[in-house]
């Protein structure tokens, strides 16, 4: 998986501006103090906007990521109406043979039933399986793709073959209020105040998305890990 930071315009300190207008009305030149100053006080607030979940001077801000993962994943991450998505189009371009195999540490067996299921690792046996039926399927969907757009079949029927294993790629930009809430939902953690049961394959997205949000805003992603991982 493939999630790397294109551009952001995210701190810590923004989240501070926007909460402190509402009760003392300063202005935005107000707020340029030296670097360091009034840190405690700064997470302090921070602190009591995570824990009483006053969410809204955490959407100030946003930080777009580039990601390249199977399509079944952007199905999920695409469930987050909290972002702005821009998919690669296989309308306009053909896709490449890229396709996605589990680790041979990923858990195949699901065990008990929907709701209240957990998935335990396979064997050597059942890990062939897989990687044996992907490789033939993938085989023989990309070859009937390009069998249609040697033909001269249109991109965007010529697509309808391949299955979502395939790799896409695609632009999210979002804002920490946001991304919180995705990664509250997308990572599975047994110390937090409501656990998730994310697929494994978008959890793994979700920790490199999580390791760029903690390095800039480190203040507000302890907060969040303080508080029960909840989004304010």
């Amino acid at each position: 998986m493939t999630v790397q930071l294109v551009d952001h315009n995210l701190s810590d300190k923004a989240v501070v501006r926007a909460a402190r207008v509402s009760t003392v009305g300063q202005t935005h030149k107000s707020f340029l103090g030296k670097p360091g100053e009034d840190e405690d006080r700064d997470t302090g607030l921070i602190g009591y906007l995570m824990r009483e979940r006053h969410g809204s001077p955490f959407e100030h801000g946003s930080l777009t990521l580039y990601v390249e993962a199977p399509i079944f994943v952007f199905r999920e991450w695409q469930r987050h109406r909290i972002a702005s998505y821009n998919e690669e189009s296989a309308r306009y371009r053909e896709l490449r043979p890229s396709f996605y195999l589990p680790a041979v540490d990923r858990n195949l067996v699901q065990v008990g039933k929907a709701g209240a299921y957990r998935f335990e690792p396979g064997t050597a046996e059942q890990l062939a399986v897989v990687d044996g039926s992907l490789v033939t399927a993938y085989e023989a969907a990309y070859e009937a793709y390009e069998r249609m757009l040697a033909a001269g079949i249109a991109r965007e029927i010529a697509r309808a073959a391949l299955p979502v294993g395939i790799y896409s790629s695609m632009y999210v930009t979002m804002n920490p209020r946001g991304l919180m809430n995705f990664l509250s939902l997308r990572t599975h953690r047994e110390d937090v105040a409501f656990v998730s049961h994310p697929q494994r394959e978008i959890e793994m997205c979700a920790e490199k998305a999580e390791t760029i949000f903690a390095g800039l805003m480190p203040v507000t992603h302890a907060a969040f890990e303080q508080n029960g991982r909840v989004a304010p």
